[in-house]
C-alpha cells in the first residue's frame, strides 16, 4: 500500500527535523512563486529547515495535502506541528507571531532579519 509508505515518510520527516518545508523545487531553487516566498523568509531570518520538493516524488506530492489536511503547498512544519502555507506564514511573519513560534519551540532565527522584514512591509 503505497499510500501509508508516502504518510509514513511524511510523518518521520516531520518528525526528525525541527523545521520542514514541503515545497515545489527546493530552498536553493524554489519552483514556484509560493513556495520561494516562504523559503526565503526562512533563509532570510537565518532557519535551519529541511527542505523536500514535493515535484520530485508524486506520492509525496499528494500524501502530504491528505497528511495536513491543506490543498496547496508549500506547508510548513515546525517541530511536527503543521503552521500553514505561504499566505499563513506571510501573515506570521509581518505580525510577529512567527517569531513567537520559534521562540516558543526553541528554532533558531535572526530576530533582526525577522525586524527587517515587518520594516520593509510597513
Amino acid at each position: 500500500m503505497t499510500t501509508t509508505t508516502a504518510q509514513d515518510q511524511i510523518r518521520e520527516t516531520v518528525t526528525a527535523n525541527d523545521v520542514v518545508l514541503f515545497m515545489k523545487g527546493t530552498k536553493s531553487m524554489p519552483q514556484c512563486g509560493f513556495s520561494s516566498r516562504v523559503a526565503g523568509v526562512l533563509n532570510y531570518m537565518g532557519v535551519d529547515f529541511v527542505d523536500v520538493n514535493v515535484l520530485a516524488d508524486a506520492e509525496i506530492r499528494q500524501g502530504i495535502k491528505d497528511f495536513s489536511d491543506w490543498p496547496t503547498i508549500p506547508q510548513l512544519y515546525v517541530k511536527g506541528e503543521f503552521v500553514g502555507g505561504c499566505d499563513i506564514v506571510t501573515e506570521m511573519t509581518l505580525s510577529g507571531e512567527l517569531d513567537q513560534l520559534f521562540e516558543a519551540k526553541g528554532i533558531g532565527y535572526s530576530k533582526e532579519a525577522a525586524d527587517k522584514i515587518r520594516e520593509a512591509n510597513a
